[in-house]
């Protein structure tokens, strides 16, 4: 009897250890599960919409290898000219201010000088003298060839002739130059006043001068600049120049107007460095009417050399934690909201707001990735 009693004791105590055992197990697995589900991050629709936050994934991007330099944007020297008088004078009429636009040939300035009326007068008085020196020219040359009249006068006749076609001439050149008409010189109308006209079409950039100021033909009166067609001026280091080559494309910005990239390309290289240990790279701007782009704005450059492909992802999807390097994954998405999942990356090079990552593994490359919003959620 005792034994029995004894037996059916240890058959009980083992059903209970088995149960035991076995409410343990089940509470683990619960407990495991949850464990699995509390480390993931949840955000719910509502926060995901308020915190601005957007899903992408990871790509392919090229980044490239880039030489550094600054420069300005400036303009051809045919598209830039300087107004000055090829005589002295006083102005007397000034009407332009710095940013008028002209055309060429336009009246831009008016001086007046008494010079100018001795010139005219000069021109007259000798062309009014050829009549009667070429008759004499012509005299002593039919004297001459007669036997008539000596050969010195003969040749003194011509000399005098032909000096006085010379300084004719020469005067003629002069009022030409300074746009006064030879017509109305001839008949005797002089004038004191000389008009200069615009060379260029443009925008008059610079006024050196007031009215009645004396001006002599060494003074810059105008510059006219002709924005019409821009280009870049570079300045590359002596270190740099034997990556650089002609077609290469050139990214640039303008850092004291804006962030925003512009393009261009490599359309000249200087042959000699200069005394800071620079060569000029000449660029021709890809798209001249994107923005009212100035001659002499300063502009920070990337010249790209060499150009490779790599998985990346935006750098604002990046997140430091603990010294690590780390991208948010989206795990799953439910009815209420998200479950995020934080992975550990290493990064590569970064160019253009994008950053390349050394390895992927499948789970990285499938799912969702967060690139906006990633502090908030890292930090909650």
């Amino acid at each position: 009897m005792k034994n029995t009693i004894y037996t059916l004791g240890l058959y009980v105590f083992a059903l209970l250890i088995t149960s035991c055992g076995a409410n343990l197990s089940q509470a683990d697995e619960e407990q495991g599960t949850e464990n699995l589900v509390d480390a993931r991050i949840f955000v719910s629709k509502a926060q995901f919409e308020k915190g601005k936050m957007m899903l992408g994934s990871i790509e392919e991007k090229i980044f490239s290898s880039t030489v550094k330099c600054t420069g300005i944007i400036d303009v051809p020297p045919e598209n830039r000219a300087i107004v000055n008088a090829t005589m002295g004078g006083y102005i007397k009429k000034s009407p332009l201010l710095i940013g008028d636009v002209v055309r060429k040939g336009q009246e831009l300035i008016t001086l007046e000088n008494a010079e100018f009326v001795t010139l005219q007068q000069n021109c007259l008085e000798i062309t009014e003298q050829l009549t009667y020196l070429k008759s004499e020219f012509e005299r002593q040359q039919t004297m001459w060839k007669e036997k008539i009249s000596s050969q010195k006068k003969y040749l003194q006749a011509e000399s005098t002739y032909k000096s006085a076609v010379a300084t004719q001439k020469s005067l003629e050149k002069k009022l030409t130059m300074l746009n006064i008409s030879l017509t109305d010189v001839k008949a005797g109308r002089f004038t004191s006043l000389v008009t200069l006209y615009s060379p260029i079409s443009g925008s008059v950039t610079k006024v050196n001068v007031n009215r009645g100021s004396y001006v002599s033909p060494a003074t810059a009166i105008l510059e006219i600049v002709d924005n019409n067609h821009i280009h870049l001026e570079l300045s590359v280091f002596e270190k740099d120049v034997l990556q650089v080559k002609r077609g290469q494309s050139i990214r640039f910005r303008i850092p004291e107007s804006s962030k925003k990239n512009y393009k261009a390309e490599v359309h000249l290289m200087g042959t000699v460095i200069e005394e800071n240990r620079t060569i000029k790279v000449h660029g021709h701007i890809n798209d001249e009417s994107e923005e009212n782009f100035l001659t002499g704005m300063f502009v920070d450059a990337d010249i790209i050399t060499a150009s490779t492909s790599a998985k990346a992802v935006p750098q604002t999807a990046i997140v430091e934690r603990e010294g690590k390097k780390m991208i948010v994954l989206m795990d799953e998405k439910t009815e209420t909201g998200y479950y995020f999942k934080p992975v550990e990356i290493e990064i590569g090079a970064s160019y253009n707001g994008n950053v390349a990552l050394k390895t992927i593994n499948v789970e990285m490359d499938s799912k969702p990735i967060l690139v906006k919003g990633v502090f908030s959620v890292i930090a909650d």
